[in-house]
């Protein structure tokens, strides 16, 4: 089992996309493990964005990340990193394939709606950044009507 986290981000907040994103997650077999709504601490996303303070959009990434609540969302599952980043898309919306999240719901490379950890290391540190107090430890029993441990 992989856990593993996402951010709704303030544009799909503001949008009143996170009921229909979360369905997406629910839907597919990842079970939800924690989930907090509020408005980082500059901080939180400078730690969370360390790896492209170097990079000409760190400070518009800051401020947008910054401008609003954000929802942050622990999801786990049998390779819930891969099916979380299947699921999201590319990160260009308008380019994005249709039935992804952002396929289906984004228009900018920018403002598009969502956030996923891209491996095992990211999300791990991602989720102590997150979740400092931990997530849900025990798992509910629809992750036994998802994979077949016999397939």
């Amino acid at each position: 089992m992989e856990t593993t986290l996402v951010l709704v981000k303030p544009d799909g907040v503001q949008r009143g996309r996170i009921g229909s994103i979360l369905a997406r997650f629910e839907a597919k077999g990842l079970q939800l493990v924690g989930l907090k709504l509020l408005k980082p601490e500059a901080s939180l996303l400078e730690a969370h964005y360390a790896v492209h303070a170097e990079r000409p959009f760190y400070g518009s990434l800051l401020k947008f990340m910054g401008s609003g609540p954000v929802v942050a969302v622990a999801l786990r599952g049998e390779g819930a990193i891969a099916v979380v980043r299947n699921l999201v898309g590319s990160t260009n919306g308008a380019e994005a394939a249709p039935g992804t999240i952002r396929g289906d719901f984004g228009m900018s490379k920018s403002f598009n709606l969502i956030h996923a950890s891209d491996g095992a290391e990211t999300a791990e540190s991602e989720l102590a950044l997150w979740f400092a107090e931990g997530t849900l430890d025990e798992s509910l029993d629809s992750l036994a009507w998802v994979n077949d441990p016999e397939a």
